[in-house]
C-alpha cells in the first residue's frame, strides 16, 4: 500500500482558526463516576468532521469513521450543542474582529444579494417561484467591498429579497477596526440590485445613515451596478461550493443556520494571517 493511501485527510480547520474556536467551545460535562465507554472524540476532530460533511455533501450517517472525525451522529449532535451555545455566530464575529483589527475589511461599501437552492423540506423553506414552486431555501449574503462575508441569513425561497435587508443589517455585531476607531456595525454604502428597490428599504437605510446604491426598477441599468456587485456574486459561488449547502438536505433551522455560518466563517478565515 502506498504511503498516500494511508495518509490522513487534509486539515480543513487551520491552526489559526482553531485558536479562535477553542475558547468558544463549551466545557465538557463531567463524566459519571465509574462509567466506561469509547474515548471521546476531540472537539477539533469533530469540527473537522462537520467541515468535511459541509464541504463534500456526504450524509451524516455515511461519514467514514476511519477518517478520525468520530461518527456522523457525534458530529451532528455536537454541532447542535455548539449551535445552541452560539459558538458558530461568535466564531464568525471573532474572525471578523481579527480581520478588522488588521485593516482587512473595507467598510466603504457593502453588497447584498441572495441565491436560492432546492431543499428536501423542513424549516426555513418555501415554494421557489423560479423553480416551478418546488421547495427551496434562500441564502442572503452581505459582503464588504472585497467580498468578505459580514453576515448571512437563511429564509424560504419565496421570501422577497427586500424583506431581509433590515434583519441582516440589524443583526450585524460590532466589528473591531484597526487603530483607535470605534467598532463598526454598518457600511457607508449598500449596493443592491432591483430586487431591493423598495421605499421601505430606502427609508430604513437613510435612518441608519447608509447611502443606498440600489438600481431603480424601470430606470437604471444593471451594467453600472455590476462594477461593484461582482464581488458578492463571486462569494455566493464560494458559498455554493460547499456541497451540503448547494442542495439542502438538512431539515432543521438549527442545522442549516450552523452550516451556512460555518461556511462563511471558513471563507473569511482564508484571509487570516498564518505564521
Amino acid at each position: 500500500m502506498s504511503s498516500s493511501a494511508s495518509s490522513p485527510p487534509p486539515r480543513l480547520i487551520s491552526d489559526e482558526l482553531w485558536a479562535l474556536v477553542e475558547p468558544l467551545v463549551p466545557p465538557r460535562r463531567p463524566a459519571i463516576h465509574g462509567r466506561t465507554g469509547r474515548p471521546r472524540t476531540s472537539d477539533r476532530d469533530v469540527l473537522e468532521g462537520i467541515a468535511f460533511v459541509l464541504s463534500t455533501g456526504i450524509g451524516w450517517t455515511k461519514l467514514p469513521t476511519e477518517l478520525g472525525y468520530g461518527s456522523g451522529w457525534t458530529c451532528w449532535r455536537r454541532l447542535h450543542e455548539w449551535a445552541d451555545a452560539g459558538v458558530f455566530d461568535r466564531l464568525h464575529t471573532a474572525v471578523l474582529d481579527q480581520l478588522g483589527s488588521e485593516g482587512r475589511l473595507d467598510w466603504s461599501r457593502a453588497n447584498l444579494d441572495s441565491v436560492s437552492v432546492r431543499a428536501k423540506g423542513g424549516e426555513l423553506t418555501g415554494p421557489n417561484p423560479t423553480d416551478r414552486g418546488k421547495a427551496g431555501s434562500k441564502y442572503h449574503l452581505l459582503v464588504d467591498a472585497h467580498g468578505l462575508p459580514l453576515n448571512v441569513l437563511v429564509s424560504g425561497a419565496n421570501r422577497h429579497d427586500s424583506m431581509l435587508v433590515e434583519p441582516i443589517l440589524d443583526t450585524m455585531p460590532a466589528i473591531k477596526r484597526g487603530g483607535r476607531g470605534h467598532p463598526r456595525r454598518r457600511p457607508l454604502k449598500l449596493h443592491g440590485d432591483k430586487g431591493y428597490d423598495n421605499p421601505r428599504v430606502r427609508r430604513y437605510l437613510r435612518r441608519r445613515g447608509i447611502t443606498a446604491r440600489i438600481a431603480r426598477i424601470g430606470r437604471d441599468s444593471s451594467v453600472r451596478l455590476g462594477r461593484h456587485r461582482w464581488v458578492v456574486e463571486r462569494t455566493l459561488g464560494w458559498l455554493l461550493a460547499y456541497k451540503r449547502l448547494a442542495l439542502r438536505y438538512d431539515r432543521t433551522a438549527t442545522t442549516i443556520n450552523a452550516l451556512v455560518r460555518l461556511a462563511v466563517t471558513l471563507i473569511c478565515a482564508r484571509r487570516l494571517p498564518t505564521d
